[in-house]
């Protein structure tokens, strides 16, 4: 776990509040799709006379799993490869998270409070126990450049 600064800048917040947002949208378009416009957050009690209350349960698993997953897999989930984000390991490594640490990471965001409180460095509590930061996609690319002598 890197707790010292980071030899690189992290992305902005309001950056990934959008990432954010997006993953969550697009979960719940998923769990809609299954489960019936009753299962859209907040305006599912508007379209229906009954609102689904396990709902967010399934949004959250949804998110859960397809944050984790494309973190390991692309470096990124679905919201941040849109606003151009990635997830990278704090100590510089260009490899993508192991999987294991992408569940622990996301599982951590979930909880609400790790992304609220964090350090100068831009980093919270859920990138501090998983050893990682949120980086732009300019900088990614130019962590994954060979550094020549």
């Amino acid at each position: 776990m890197t707790t010292g600064p980071l030899p690189f800048p992290t992305a902005s917040w309001p950056r990934r509040m959008l990432a954010l947002l997006v993953d969550w949208l697009a979960a719940s378009l998923v769990v809609a799709a299954f489960r019936g416009p009753a299962a859209l957050p907040l305006i599912g009690g508007f379209l229906t006379d009954t609102p689904d209350a396990e709902a967010a349960w399934w949004v959250l698993g949804v998110y859960l799993v397809e944050s984790s997953v494309l973190t390991a897999t692309m470096g990124a989930s679905f919201g941040k490869l849109l606003t151009r984000l990635r997830t990278v390991r704090a100590d510089g490594d260009p490899r993508p998270l192991d999987l294991l640490r992408s569940i622990a990471r996301q599982i951590l965001v979930s909880v609400v409070v790790p992304p609220l409180v964090f350090k100068p460095d831009g980093r919270g509590v859920h990138d501090l126990a998983a050893g990682t930061a949120t980086v732009t996609l300019q900088t990614y690319q130019g962590m994954r450049q060979p550094t020549r002598p």
